[in-house]
């Protein structure tokens, strides 16, 4: 057998025995979200406790929204600048037992997303992951995880959103692609979810099984999602999702999002190719 068919059996079998280890993890927040806690080097001590070989900080971006906001899950953009030199120093530290990146987490807003590739160009951020938690702007009424109000349209502008930013070429992958709230699994949000998934493959850009969202039973990760995923012949990523330290080495987390990609088939890919932002 082929090397590399082997290395994927094996990979599945361990995932089958609950002992898969994620070697990589670009899903990790900072208290500049306002929803997290822990330091840096908390994070990266935990990472490297758990044997992980790439942490990539990936923390909710900055925007520069043209009008007078303060966002409640966000960095505000006078934070960027610190943020990038923060993880950039402590890469260059602890060079020699871990690899350390630098990224964000970010919407694709179109009007706003020359400045967000301006900024991270411009300070040498690593990679993107698009989080679309909201439509267009950040607005009330925008979230996409909301359980009122037009599931149909909404469903359908998240799916186009999201491709037409994945058509940019700058995202990495996709965090959590489920976050979008649709009440039943029918046809309608099979239909639409396979473009997602088809616009997905065609651009190669993985999709990630969220940690965090398994961990507290959210309604993401979506087995419905992760299904057509598999048919669609999608790469898939685990992502941890993580807002504190603990999370990083959180075993019973690791199992269950293990088990959930067993269940749908799915073997994850241990790395991802950064894209140029």
């Amino acid at each position: 057998m082929p090397v590399k068919c082997l290395e994927t059996v094996l990979k599945a079998y361990l995932i089958h025995e609950g002992e898969y280890d994620m070697k990589a993890n670009y899903h990790t927040h900072t208290v500049r979200c306002k929803h997290a806690q822990g330091s840096e080097r908390e994070y990266i001590e935990n990472a490297i406790a758990d044997g992980i070989d790439i942490l990539g900080f990936s923390d909710h971006s900055l925007q520069f929204f043209k009008r007078d906001f303060v966002s409640a899950m966000r960095m505000e953009p006078s934070e960027g600048p610190e943020y990038v030199a923060t993880i950039k120093k402590l890469a260059e530290e602890y060079k020699d037992q871990i690899q350390i990146l630098v990224g964000f987490e970010a919407e694709y807003f179109p009007d706003l997303f020359y400045d967000l590739q301006r900024f991270c160009r411009d300070y040498g951020v690593d990679y993107l992951i698009m989080g679309q938690h909201f439509l267009h702007d950040e607005l009330p009424g925008n979230y996409v995880g909301t359980r009122e109000g037009d599931f149909k349209t909404r469903l359908t502008d998240y799916v186009d959103e999201v491709i037409e930013g994945i058509s940019t070429g700058s995202f990495t992958y996709i965090a959590h692609p489920d976050t979008v709230f649709y009440p039943e699994e029918d046809d309608f949000y099979r239909r639409e979810m396979s473009r997602l998934c088809v616009a997905a493959k065609q651009a190669d850009v993985p999709l990630e099984i969220n940690m965090l969202g398994c961990a507290t039973e959210r309604h993401y990760p979506s087995r419905s999602l992760f299904r057509i995923a598999k048919e669609t012949g999608n790469d898939c990523i685990i992502g941890r999702d993580a807002h504190s330290p603990d999370f990083l080495i959180d075993k019973e987390a690791i199992e269950k999002v293990g088990r959930f990609a067993r269940e749908c088939g799915i073997t994850p890919l241990e790395t991802v190719t950064l894209k140029k932002i």
